[in-house]
Parts: structure tokens; sequence; C-alpha cells
């Protein structure tokens, strides 16, 4: 039997398979806005046979975009572009979720097709950028960020309250807050990005208050019955993993601790300089230690994307689900392939009628 195909139920949420579909920044929003693109993109998804598909990383305020052309919930119009997009996963018979970010020092960068690095100062599609310290990233971000003071850091939390509030609004049923990859959250906890002498640095406790504090914010706009998850970097890759995977599922605990229903692991990527050991379902084995020290179900999406891999990180209990990203973008239909794959029964059912007739009839 594949575990794969079996439902998953957080809180008040059943999936229809542990199948998920992660956040993938798609860089074709003007002005934070969604629009046609996103909406075909995001409801072909759903209609693939996933049971979860994440909208891609939304900034909760303007200057937390990583480019311009990234997606913002900061306002009620933004909110409100995104109910058609809801409705289409919803009909494609996927649970809509939304991961709410902001990016930090990363922000205030060009499309990754336009040249992945900082916008260049005085090109007026640039912004000022945020950080816990006035560190750059470096590399190919070079720019030098703002240290935010006590003000900023309640302002911040503050936006996140405001677009989880948002997105329960436009009609999400599962948001995921975006701790990792060097962006805003990650760098408040890692000693790599901050630097700061007071009650936000320096101890572990110190460093992970911004993260807490803006769950419990979240928390408590967020109702109970749906799904309060995040992404965060367990691991950097730096030489120091041992010690920075130890902080972190201590941190997994707390967040348990403060009504996190689910851990999304993944890298920091908070400095430029790692030795990070690419490869099939890399992850797999520190995401089962933090499932089972911190006792989080957890999610991983890096090198899942063989239904074979996918299939025995669920039954090794590494994963409870399995995030599948650019194998979708290859072939929206992954689930129908991987129902093909690991001999499910009647795989067709992981189609739209419209398509399984033919695809099944004629094959």
């Amino acid at each position: 039997m594949s575990a794969l195909f079996e439902p998953f139920t957080l809180k008040d949420v059943t999936l229809r398979n542990r199948i998920a579909i992660p956040p993938m920044c798609q860089y074709s929003a003007k002005d934070g806005l969604v629009n046609d693109w996103h909406h075909v993109h995001l409801a072909g998804l759903a209609r693939g046979g996933a049971g979860l598909v994440v909208v891609e990383a939304t900034a909760v305020a303007p200057e937390g975009r990583i480019t311009p052309g990234c997606a913002g919930i900061w306002s009620d119009e933004h909110a409100q572009a995104f109910v058609p997009i809801v409705q289409a996963i919803k009909a494609g018979g996927a649970v809509p979720g939304i991961q709410i970010a902001h990016a930090g020092r990363k922000a205030s960068a060009n499309r990754p097709w336009e040249g992945d690095d900082h916008i260049a100062e005085g090109n007026p599609e640039g912004w000022d950028t945020l950080a816990p310290s006035a560190i750059a990233f470096g590399a190919n971000l070079p720019k030098v960020p703002k240290a935010m003071t006590l003000d900023d850091i309640a302002r911040v939390r503050q936006n996140f309250v405001d677009a989880a509030r948002r997105a329960l609004e436009a009609g999400f049923e599962w948001i995921e807050l975006h701790f990792a990859h060097g962006y805003l959250g990650q760098s408040f906890f890692s000693e790599h990005a901050n630097q700061r002498t007071d009650a936000y640095g320096g101890s572990f406790d110190n460093r992970s208050r911004f993260l807490l504090e803006t769950l419990a914010a979240v928390r408590e706009v967020w109702p109970e019955h749906l799904p309060l998850t995040a992404r965060f970097g367990v691991v950097e890759y730096d030489g120091r993993d041992e010690q920075t995977l130890a902080e972190s599922i201590e941190l997994a605990r707390r967040f348990k601790a403060g009504g996190l229903d689910l851990l999304s692991v993944s890298v920091g990527f908070t400095i430029p300089d790692t030795n990070i050991p690419w490869g099939p379902a890399f992850l797999g084995p520190i995401a089962e230690r933090v499932r089972r020290e911190a006792g989080l179900p957890v999610t991983s999406a890096w090198g899942f994307g063989t239904p074979q891999l996918a299939d025995g990180a669920l039954k090794a209990g590494q994963l409870d689900l399995v995030s599948v990203g650019r194998a979708h973008l290859a072939d929206p239909h992954w689930a129908y392939f991987a129902a093909k794959e690991l001999g499910v029964d009647n795989a067709s059912w992981t189609l739209p009628a419209p398509y399984a007739h033919w695809l099944e009839r004629y094959r």
C-alpha cells in the first residue's frame, strides 16, 4: 500500500493525500498583486491531484518582497486578488495554503532570470532593506540593510498579523510563516546575521524572540481549527551543524508549545559560504530527527520528486507530508505519474474527469 496516497488530517483540515506543493515564487506579480498567471498556474497544480497547494512567498509589507515581481498581501486589495485563486484551488480538490513572508536583507533583488542580485543603487525599482543588524548577506546581495529598531520589529510583527487576517478572509485554510532561507525570521535566529545586543540578539532565547512573538501574535488571529505552520531552516551546513540543529530542535519544541501545528524543514541559507550536500532526499534524516525530538509533524521539499523516494520517506517515518515542487512544474499531474509508478489501483482518480477519460480509455 502506498503511504503517499493516504489522507492526512491536521486540525479540521483533511488532505486527500500526502502530496503537498510547496511555495514556488513566480516573480510575475505587479505591485504585489497576483494576476491571471498565478490563477492559471495554481489552478492547474490543484487539478493535478496534490492534497495541498501552498501559494508562493507572499510579502506582508512592500519592503518584504524578494523582487519587484513578488506577490504581496499588505492591503485588502491584495487579499481580494487571491479570492478567485483560492476558489480555483478548492475547485481542483486541493486545500489552499499561503506562505506569508518578509525577505529582510535579501529583498530588493532582481528576478532570478534578470541577475538574481540586488537592484543597483539609484534604480527606482529598488528599495531600502531591513534586517536585525546592518550586515549584508554578501555575494550577489551586497546591500547593507538598516538595523531594525524596536518600532520596526513591532511594525513587521503586526504586518504578519494583518497578513494572516487577510489570508483568512480570502479563504485560505492553511498558513505557513516563512522563517527560512535567510529571510527576516531566519536572520533573527542566525548568529551570522544577528549581532544585536538588546532583547532580540545574543542568546538563544533572544535570537528566538522575534519568531516566537510573531507566531504568538498570528496564533491570536488564526483560527485554532485551521493549520498554522512554518518553514524554518534547521541547519546551515556551515561547520556548526550539530549545534545549530540542536538549537533548531529546541526552537521547534517552543514553536509547538506556542501553537504551531507542523514544521516544513529546510536549510538556513543565511550566508553564501556553505557546503550543502545536495542529493536526493538529503534532508530526510534531519527531518526525521526534528519530527521525533520536537514531537511535531513535518514536511520537507528538497529532492523528494521521485515517487519511490517520496513514498519511502513517509513509510520510514521521516515525513508526514512530502512537498514536491519542481517536479510539479515539469508535470502538473505528478500525482497521476506517482500513482502509476507505485502501482496504485485506478490511478486515474488523481486526474480531472475530462483528462482521465481520454488517458485511461486509450492507454
